[in-house]
């Protein structure tokens, strides 16, 4: 007889469910039984590949330990897992006994959770324990909840032993009404391929990164393939609005960009072309994604130099003077 232990609290010293298992684990070795233990908060970057150790197992004892609300995060991943990639037919011949013990309210709740979940697996249930312990003291000290816990692993030794049937649960007949999950069918290299890049934060990252670098050149291509270079210069003088007065002319260096957007203003009457001209008297550098999102009328020539994005030489007077001649945002 084989007899995993899949353990979802965080191992900490006082948790009052390691007591359990290892008095359990104690109990089920003295009947000669095989008993392999997995620590979940061990095996985080691994819990998508947990279930293929369900192939060889004739029960499972699921223990976890409610500190604030339910039956913990490791513990919901496994079942997630068990639920995406198990072998619903070996698991249907798999007993299962819950343990939760329970720092704070919610011991009963999380072990009917357990069974519950099982349950919908299509696995077989198992009488479990559960309990309020503060202190494990109180387990160590107490030789009837040490009874208690010795008699749970004898029973639950019987009852895998003897095939013990049980009445079917109305959670088989829901799941098999409603349920349009299918098994996902991958070999244990793939899982673990798998939960080793969705645990890997630095990839996942990597990853996020490539899409942002991928749209955002998707982006600039889709903007370039709209915009030629011709109609950047008729948007300034579409935009174009004439201060009685003044005269101004403009460098706009743009990143990646093999010209400068020359603009000499003189009254009502503008020049846009493509040319350096040093006698300018405000030279601005920028990215392509600024000089957009100014052209686009989202940010002003002012607000972009006040947040660094524009780098400027030459006139500030004329500089702020930019937004009332052109006047992306109004037309």
């Amino acid at each position: 007889m084989k007899i995993n232990i899949y353990y979802g609290g965080r191992g900490i010293m006082n948790d009052p469910t390691l007591y359990v298992i290892d008095k359990m684990q104690e109990v089920l070795e003295e009947l000669n039984v095989g008993v392999q233990r997995f620590n979940l908060y061990e095996q985080k970057n691994s819990i998508p590949t947990l279930p293929q150790t369900l192939k060889d197992a004739d029960g499972i004892i699921l223990a976890t330990t409610v500190e604030w609300y339910g039956i913990g995060g490791f513990m919901q991943q496994f079942l997630d897992a068990c639920w995406l990639y198990g072998d619903k037919e070996k698991i249907a011949k798999i007993y299962m006994c819950p343990i939760v013990m329970a720092t704070t309210y919610g011991e009963r709740e999380g072990k009917l959770n357990l069974a519950t979940a099982w349950e919908i697996l299509g696995g077989l249930p198992c009488s479990g324990i559960c309990g309020y312990i503060t202190d494990p003291m109180q387990l160590e000290s107490n030789k009837e909840y040490i009874t208690i816990i010795e008699k749970k692993a004898e029973n639950m030794y019987r009852t895998i032993n003897q095939k013990l049937s049980s009445f079917p649960a109305s959670n088989q007949a829901v799941k098999q009404m409603v349920s349009s999950t299918q098994n996902i069918v991958m070999t244990p290299q793939e899982s673990e391929q798998l939960s080793k890049y969705v645990s890997d934060d630095k990839y996942v990252q990597t990853q996020k990164s490539d899409i942002l670098e991928l749209t955002s050149l998707y982006k600039e291509m889709m903007e370039e393939s709209k915009t030629t270079p011709e109609e950047f210069l008729e948007m300034f003088k579409k935009h174009f609005s004439p201060v009685a007065g003044e005269r101004a002319s403009y460098s706009i260096f743009v990143e990646g960009k093999p010209e400068a957007i020359y603009l000499s203003v003189n009254g009502p009457a503008i020049t846009a072309v493509y040319e350096k001209n040093p006698e300018a008297d405000v030279e601005l550098r920028m990215s392509k994604d600024i000089f957009q999102d100014i052209i686009g009328g989202r940010i002003s020539f002012q607000r972009a130099f006040m947040a660094g994005s524009v780098k400027v030489k030459g006139d500030f007077k004329l500089l702020r003077m930019m937004d009332q001649f052109f006047m992306f945002g109004e037309k």
